[in-house]
């Protein structure tokens, strides 16, 4: 509706025919009108916001819902003494006073309308003043959910999303009414998805009725943002995330588990694109557009859909961190490739009255005995690594850490990135060996994002080259021109406020051999005959090298144990890395299963007629 220089009575006669014939063919119209009518009834949240909004429209403070319906019908000069009709026009009037329009910027009364309704309110022009039915462009999100966090949705432009363009100098192309990005890849990328709205020119004549239209200025379509995300592999991840989760919570691994949720990440180790990125629970962005009901509002917060698991959330990564801790024992020549030492079961710390246990004993009151560090990753030996970090040192293993990415943003393209935290002497008031050791297992104040941890693993697999992580792949403006990297990562780093980059900035260099070593302690992982994710891989046909991890978080009342899962194939060559996290999972062997499948949808060995050997010599003197 545009405003015209029609009386009250014929707009309310107007809004009259239009919400009849909306409603006559089943379509919907904008209504925020606090009154509901058979029974009459006020809807607010509060008793304070009824009385506030009373104070605004100068209701009298003891006024019943139908004695506020009937002031409203006065002051809208409304002549109809049936309360349905009167409802109808009031849901139009008081829309028009709370978000206003004028003569040439229309307020919104129903959209995706159908056929019939736009045939008749053309029909009766005559009698609609100020209405106009118009082609329009429509968010389609086609694929329903599928990387839903990744891509992020559309709703209706707020008062803060104003005041944000507004310093950035962008209002002059917005309206109260306009929809914008607002999460994921819509979000940031708003200004290139946008395009530039075009111009129209509405003729009246003094009744009211549009006499025609004329086209000022052409619209400029948007630019096209390419991801890296392979649309099949989303989907399998999602699935695959998903059942998961589901058998983990019915007993599908023997024991039961509440899983609450988690996180899938697949990256291409050599490039840092993100190849498929899932976070359960997960929303459909279309139902947000459209805008969604209370009982789908109450729904999606129950059950907290709104987090990106994947960069958004951190977790202790539990034994999926040794690999530091065994590379930086390697690398500064704390332990050898060869040296063995012995796990009794039970770990004694200096100042601790009470041994440290390894899981293990714990299930079978033994310990792993005599290990090099290839086993310890292998058999996961938590002894075997409490020493490695007590020579170590916190300080060395921390630096560690951080050279690979850990306790840093990667700089995805996306709102809302956890930096995460590693262990260092800063996250204690007072440190001690005690901290160290746990550190040295993934434990202590270690807690780091699933997308933290794809960069750390793809960089072992890579051979420890540095990557600048990304899921944007292109940027294609209409006018047929592409952005150049430089132009995306500025625009990035300015809309995201990025200021610390992830790439590596110390002096730190992890040879191959030391890095071949602890990648044959990952292949015995899956292969080995004591591999804690050996029955999850046996006969894949891909040389996989992982680690399992699980982690024990929260109060004795209401403990959690997050599984992982971490790895990288083909062995020999790897292209790909993928990490899932489970909330309450059990035990981390439990999520090998996400990445297993997310590797045979990679590799294709899901499917029929293929045949290719991937099969391997690791023959080394440091396994021997």
């Amino acid at each position: 509706m545009y405003k015209s220089k029609a009386d009250d009575q014929s707009l309310n006669s107007s809004i009259s025919l239009m919400t009849r014939i909306l409603r006559d063919n089943g379509d919907t119209y904008v209504d925020n009108f606090p009154i509901s009518i058979n029974p009459f009834e006020f809807h607010f949240e509060s008793e304070e916001a009824l009385a506030k909004w009373k104070e605004n429209y100068k209701i009298p403070e003891a006024a019943s819902a139908e004695e506020a319906f009937y002031l409203f019908r006065d002051k809208y000069n409304i002549e109809s003494e049936d309360p349905e009709e009167i409802r109808r026009v009031l849901a139009i009037r008081y829309e028009i006073s709370t978000k206003g329009y004028s003569a040439t910027r229309s307020l919104a009364i129903s959209n995706s309308i159908t056929r019939n309704s736009a045939i008749q309110l053309q029909e009766n022009s005559n009698d609609l003043t100020g209405v106009n039915v118009i082609t329009d462009s429509n968010r389609i999100y086609s694929m329903g959910n599928l990387a839903s966090h990744v891509i992020g949705y559309m709703g209706r432009i707020s008062k803060s999303d104003l005041e944000r363009l507004e310093k950035q100098g962008d209002t002059y192309e917005y309206e109260t009414t306009d929809k914008i990005g607002q999460a994921g890849i819509e979000r940031v990328f708003e200004k290139y998805l946008r395009g530039t709205n075009g111009e129209k020119q509405i003729d009246m004549d003094v009744n009211g009725t549009i006499t025609g239209e004329y086209t000022t200025r052409e619209a400029i379509g948007g630019s096209d943002i390419v991801l890296t995300i392979d649309a099949n592999l989303q989907r399998v991840t999602e699935e695959a995330l998903a059942n998961c989760i589901e058998g983990i919570r019915n007993g599908s691994y023997s024991n039961v588990y509440n899983a609450k949720g988690g996180a899938c990440v697949a990256m291409d180790v050599n490039t840092g694109e993100i190849l498929a990125m899932a976070s359960n629970p997960d929303y459909t962005p279309g139902n947000l557009y459209r805008g969604l009901s209370q009982a789908e509002v109450d729904d999606y917060n129950a059950r907290n859909v709104w987090r990106n698991k994947a960069i958004q959330d951190i977790y202790s990564p539990g034994s999926t961190f040794k690999m530091v801790t065994a590379i930086a024992g390697l690398e500064t020549g704390e332990i050898s490739a060869t040296e063995r030492i012995n796990d009794p079961g039970t770990y004694w710390v200096e100042g601790e009255t009470r041994a440290r246990e390894c899981w293990v004993y714990t299930s079978y009151h033994t310990g792993h005995g005599s290990l090099n560090v290839v086993g310890a990753i292998e058999k996961s030996c938590n002894v075997f690594f409490y020493e490695t970090g007590r020579r170590v040192g916190i300080d060395r293993l921390s630096s560690y850490a951080y050279h690979f990415g850990l306790g840093k943003k990667t700089g995805v393209e996306l709102y809302g990135e956890n930096k995460g935290i590693t262990a260092t002497r800063e996250t204690e008031p007072v440190w001690s060996t005690g901290y160290t050791v746990s550190a040295a297992i993934g434990q202590s104040n270690n807690t780091f994002t699933p997308i933290q941890m794809a960069k750390y693993i793809s960089m072992i697999a890579n051979g420890g080259n540095n990557l600048d992580v990304t899921i944007v792949k292109d940027v294609m403006n209409s006018d047929g021109t592409n952005e150049t990297r430089e132009q995306i990562e500025n625009f990035v780093n300015k809309e995201l406020g990025l200021t610390e980059t992830s790439s590596t900035n110390d002096d730190i260099t992890v040879s191959p051999e030391n890095l071949a070593i602890v990648k044959e302690g990952m292949r015995r992982v899956t292969e080995g005959e004591a591999g804690t994710a050996r029955s999850v891989f046996t006969d894949f046909g891909v040389t996989v090298g992982g680690k399992t991890g699980s982690v024990e978080t929260g109060s004795q009342e209401g403990l959690d144990v997050h599984a992982w899962f971490v790895g990288f194939a083909p062995f020999d060559n790897p292209q790909i890395a993928v990490v899932v996290v489970i909330e309450n999972g059990g035990h981390g062997f439990y999520t090998a299963d996400v990445v297993k499948a997310v590797m045979q949808e990679y590799f294709g060995t899901n499917r029929t007629g293929i045949d290719e050997n991937m099969s391997i010599n690791t023959e080394n003197e440091y396994f021997n």
